[in-house]
């Protein structure tokens, strides 16, 4: 049966988003036999699309690794989640899901006075590493894509002085786990278009602060630069490479 023009794109789409994926795993060596990864899986378009290639990889024989995830609820922050889809989606993929309810105790740090996602970000990685920890993950993989990475590096250049970004794969210093990042060369905007026609699913709620940080607004003149150069995304990422990679925001 011949395909459908939508068939032929998402087609098109999904061969381009795989190579890309496949093309940050190979060059930056992120999976390894023997690997036990955890998804954060925040439930948004990104960390389903990154638990929908890992997941399909890990059907793969070579290299042999695991599969797992984790989704993060805070008590203090007003959103929600569909846990049964997301445990549905999962299965699909035969990855198992854990599903963690935290609250914030604590000021880890005094920027959370100024910026509320720093504070809401801390509790959901720490509650990540304490479980990757206690099911023997070696591996944390998270849903950054591109544009988060060069929006990061505009970030650190803007707000905190320094030439800087998170790079594809970390290394964690005080406890035995690796960050990685599998979507590091993936355009937001395909994920987006490839989101809404494979049909994710979107979150009943979303978070208040989504769209006042100070991310969204440099998100905003990521999207001027784009406007300046179409290729100014491609060769700022291009140009992070010579930088010295540290996660600072």
């Amino acid at each position: 049966m011949e395909l459908t023009q939508e068939q032929r794109v998402l087609r098109q789409l999904q061969s381009r988003i795989t190579k890309r994926f496949h093309k940050a795993c190979a060059g930056y060596q992120l999976i390894a036999d023997g690997d036990h990864i955890l998804i954060g899986l925040s439930g948004g378009k990104d960390s389903l699309a990154l638990l929908e290639l890992l997941g399909t990889r890990a059907r793969v024989h070579k290299p042999s690794f695991k599969v797992s995830a984790v989704h993060v609820r805070v008590k203090e922050r007003d959103y929600q989640s569909d846990t049964s889809y997301l445990q549905d989606f999962a299965r699909s993929y035969n990855v198992p899901l854990y599903i963690i309810d935290t609250e914030i105790t604590d000021m880890p740090d005094k920027r959370q006075i100024k910026d509320p996602c720093f504070l809401c970000s801390w509790y959901r990685r720490k509650a990540i590493f304490d479980l990757a920890q206690e099911i023997g993950c070696n591996k944390i993989a998270l849903g950054h894509h591109q544009d988060d990475l060069v929006e990061t590096f505009l970030m650190n250049i803007l707000f905190q002085g320094a030439v800087a970004t998170i790079p594809p794969m970390l290394k964690m210093d005080k406890m035995p786990l690796t960050m990685i990042r599998p979507l590091c060369l993936i355009a937001e905007e395909d994920i987006r278009r490839y989101a809404e026609m494979r049909g994710y699913q979107k979150q009943p709620k979303l978070c208040p602060f989504e769209h006042v940080s100070s991310r969204a607004k440099v998100k905003g003149l990521l999207r001027q630069l784009q406007e300046l150069n179409p290729e100014a995304r491609e060769t700022i990422y291009a140009a992070m490479g010579n930088v010295k990679k540290q996660y600072l925001i």
